[in-house]
């Protein structure tokens, strides 16, 4: 990291859900940017791994289905960007329960682009996901696509972001979606996703399982490459040309479940065999993006690929496994 950066040295920017995968990466790459960082967090627990730059940034206590705290938040920090990444991110739970996911990734969507529209915010990053679109063929996804989920995950996404979509043209609120291939890297500590889940078994000498019949298609993307999209976009909206625009941004390489599986066991030198369940429900067979328009119009290139960010989380997670 190249450290302040003339763009965000301190620039006031607030990020819902700051705890989250995401969110921690983002928030320590804006510190070391310059930028006055504010989080809202649901609740007091911090991981140990966050300790340190929490205490570094000004604390927020509520959640986004509140519209009131987040509108008291940017007037009284006097935000200039917002990035918005709270979410209900497991695609499991939000089968048992959508209501809970509609409220976060739905409703709580909403309550952030009020707020920014009642505040006059000066930017606006909506983090969204390729599930928006659901499943449609052909692939790679891109931007003009409708977004027609059909499962309660991918639902609360495409709904999300037609919220977003809404808000820039009704209100001119300056708001950039951005969607994600799966997400993986260092400090992932939700389990239930394939890449911390199978190193984690590994770490465990234990068989990783996996609920899919194995063929299930996706596109992965380093966390660092995701950070760096993020900013970018922030950047890009300067200029004022590209609000209500969305961004897909990947790889361009989709990896087979069982594929990623088997690369995991063989840079971690495990002969465990993975046990196939086949009992996924709710999850689309094939999703993966096309990042051309993000590559011609922000002319983004990742710095990363998908090898080397693999191998980059599982040093990170041999490092700090007893500790998880």
């Amino acid at each position: 990291m190249l450290g302040l950066h003339p763009f965000w040295e301190h620039r006031n920017v607030f990020v819902t859900g700051c705890t989250g995968f995401v969110g921690r990466h983002l928030v320590k790459e804006l510190l070391q940017k310059g930028a006055k960082v504010t989080g809202l967090v649901r609740n007091s627990h911090f991981s140990i791994f966050q300790e340190e730059i929490h205490k570094q940034m000004n604390i927020v206590m509520g959640s986004v289905e509140d519209l009131q705290v987040i509108k008291q938040t940017i007037e009284d920090f006097e935000i200039d960007t917002v990035f918005h990444l709270a979410a209900q991110a497991n695609v499991g739970l939000a089968a048992l329960n959508p209501l809970a996911a509609f409220e976060t990734n739905i409703c709580g969507t909403w309550n952030v682009l009020e707020a920014c529209r009642q505040t006059s915010v000066n930017r606006v990053i909506v983090t969204s996901s390729e599930k928006a679109y659901g499943d449609q063929s052909p692939t790679p996804y891109v931007e003009t696509l409708p977004l027609q989920g059909r499962y309660p995950y991918d639902v609360s996404k495409s709904c999300a972001d037609l919220l977003t979509n809404m808000y820039f043209h009704s209100y001119q609120l300056p708001v950039c979606i951005i969607r994600c291939g799966n997400l993986f890297g260092e400090g992932d500590l939700n389990f239930s996703r394939i890449i911390p889940y199978t190193i984690q078994s590994v770490l465990q000498n234990k068989a990783p399982e996996i609920r899919s019949d194995g063929t299930t298609v996706r596109d992965f993307f380093y966390i660092g490459d995701a950070v760096e999209a993020h900013l970018l976009a922030a950047e890009k909206l300067e200029s004022g040309q590209l609000a209500g625009e969305a961004f897909n941004f990947g790889y361009e390489k989709p990896q087979m479940i069982m594929k990623v599986v088997e690369r995991i066991l063989n840079i971690m030198n495990s002969d465990l065999q993975p046990i196939i369940q086949n009992q996924a429900r709710h999850e689309s067979k094939q999703q993966y993006l096309s990042a051309k328009k993000a590559k011609e119009i922000l002319g983004w290139y990742p710095a990363y690929d998908f090898d080397s960010g693999l191998e980059r989380t599982i040093i990170w997670y041999r490092k700090h496994f007893s500790i998880l």
